[in-house]
């Protein structure tokens, strides 16, 4: 590969960010998080499927490490049991690309026969599709196209999931007035531990 490509990958990804549709539902999704978890006691739980599963687990750790309490929930081992980590005040965030993926749509179902009134906020390309209009707040990827060559791998998808998990944590926390101190309680160990304490 030469730099022409590499950096025409580049073009790619970043236009597919810079594309990410800016609507009011990031402040509706964090006003939604805020109240559940951080004034209610709730919990965030993320799902996704493959390689969404994969950017759902990360958002929340990040989520996590970052005052707001959250967990992964696999959508296939929530309906052989680990559904019951729901609870009260708990609200899902759930990524699927097509918005069409079976296990979500049926976490969703799942989801509001365990508990009555359950909020979900879903990452999906499709504003049309059956997850989008299941969801209480809509987050649009803007249907990125993938830059990998068969135009079927989660690449650029991805990237945006990624970015838009980074939305929602960012304003979560200026939300709660999440500080330096806050940060150094969560991280004990590693260099991040040690630099969060630098300055306290």
């Amino acid at each position: 590969m030469n730099t022409d490509e590499i950096r025409s990958i580049l073009e790619h990804e970043a236009s597919a960010i810079l594309n990410i549709p800016v609507t009011d539902a990031y402040s509706n999704a964090i006003d939604l998080i805020v109240e559940q978890v951080n004034k209610k006691k709730g919990k965030l739980v993320t799902s996704g499927m493959g390689k969404a599963g994969q950017i759902a687990q990360n958002i929340a750790t990040t989520f996590s490490s970052t005052g707001t309490p959250a967990v992964f929930l696999h959508p296939s081992e929530a309906q052989h049991g680990d559904l019951g980590i729901l609870q009260e005040n708990d609200i899902v965030l759930a990524i699927s690309n097509s918005g069409k993926t079976r296990e979500i749509i049926e976490l969703i179902t799942l989801a509001k026969n365990l508990v009555d009134g359950i909020k979900f906020i879903v990452i999906t390309s499709d504003p049309d599709s059956l997850l989008a209009q299941k969801a209480d707040v809509f987050i649009h990827t803007g249907r990125p196209e993938e830059v990998c060559g068969l135009g079927l791998t989660p690449t650029t998808s991805t990237t945006v999931m990624t970015v838009i998990g980074d939305i929602l944590v960012v304003g979560t926390m200026r939300r709660i007035g999440f500080t330096i101190a806050d940060y150094a309680k969560r991280h004990h160990g590693g260099y991040l531990g040690e630099k969060s304490r630098e300055n306290l």
